[in-house]
């Protein structure tokens, strides 16, 4: 089993009781973070524009901690899922309209018939 605290470092607790710390966990900041360039899936470049990346250890440097046993809840493309709702809503609409047309006809074969 693997433990995990808020510095990162990510500790081993083995079969017989004994446990290790096994790595630790880095951060970078940078002094532009808004211009890194964006590639898609939450991954994000180094340019020119975002600067050197200062990398360490959390709680340290300006780096804040992290959160264990936390989601991060940002980890969604949120343009993308909008995106995707409202193609389904389009695509229920469309859907509901065919419906309700084919009922129509049905009502008015069955007064004709009348």
């Amino acid at each position: 089993m693997v433990t995990t605290d808020s510095n990162g470092v990510i500790t081993g607790i083995f079969t017989n009781g004994q446990s290790k710390p096994l790595a630790q966990i880095a951060l970078a900041t940078f002094p532009n973070p808004g211009g890194l360039l964006k590639q898609g899936g939450n991954l994000y470049q180094i340019s020119n524009n975002s600067g050197l990346p200062s990398i360490g250890p959390a709680n340290s440097g300006g780096r804040g901690s992290i959160a264990v046993g936390a989601l991060e809840m940002s980890n969604v493309d949120l343009a993308q899922e909008f995106t995707n709702m409202i193609v389904t809503q389009r695509g229920f609409q469309a859907n509901s309209r065919v419906i309700t047309t084919s009922d129509e006809m049905l009502q008015d074969l069955i007064n004709i018939k009348r």
